[in-house]
């Protein structure tokens, strides 16, 4: 079931809109809670006080209910960034990210853990929750290189997306070393802008 066909499903159902967004929170939650090993059917439906049956009814299996959850509630972290320069792009993302530490750093583990441990849902995160950002990214990337910023073939460009995605997953696991700050911000200044030439003297900030 695609993601479309999961939301759609939902939405035929009797549950009305809060209803829906109230069960997604709770799948939400879990996943930020345990993992997406910790989702259950049983688990969501005793949280929300539905009906396992309801829930069985409308997604079918928790693979399509996770799904629908990360699709209807994704909050886009990079998207519609654009302050005309690609430094100051990279730093509003940054910051974006850093002002969303905690809960969602807990549901971008969650997410990293069930790609790589659940094959069958990896085309589906990939739709949901990675595409996305990864996506917006690159934008930014390319905006700056239209603007003449960053060379196209900087070797660095392919690595930025990446690297953003991989210090948000882990940055809890070396919380002791930013502790009064967020690793992202910290990371992009001391290693992705090097790396693009940002900063340096041939170049703008």
């Amino acid at each position: 079931m695609s993601t479309q066909a999961a939301t759609a499903a939902a939405r035929r159902s009797k549950i009305t809109p809060e209803r829906e967004l109230e069960l997604y929170e709770a799948v939400l939650d879990l996943l930020r809670e345990g993992g997406y090993d910790s989702v259950t059917m049983e688990g969501v439906a005793a949280r929300t006080k539905c009906g396992k049956a309801t829930l069985y009814r409308q997604w079918k299996t928790k693979s399509h209910l996770v799904t629908a959850a990360l699709a209807k509630s994704r909050c886009a972290l990079f998207t519609d960034i654009d302050t005309g320069s690609l430094a100051g792009d990279l730093r509003a993302a940054a910051e974006a990210a850093d002002g969303r530490r905690g809960r969602d750093t807990a549901l971008m583990e969650a997410v990293g853990q069930a790609y790589i441990q659940h094959p069958d849902l990896r085309e589906s995160l990939r739709e949901t929750v990675i595409n996305p950002e990864v996506a917006a990214l690159d934008a930014i990337l390319g905006r700056g290189i239209e603007r003449g910023e960053i060379d196209a073939d900087n070797p660095a460009v392919a690595f930025v997306a990446p690297c953003f995605m991989g210090v948000l997953r882990i940055e809890r696991l070396f919380e002791d070393r930013f502790r009064d700050r967020g690793a992202l911000p910290a990371f992009l200044e001391a290693v992705i802008f090097p790396a693009l030439g940002i900063g340096a003297p041939d170049r703008p900030v």
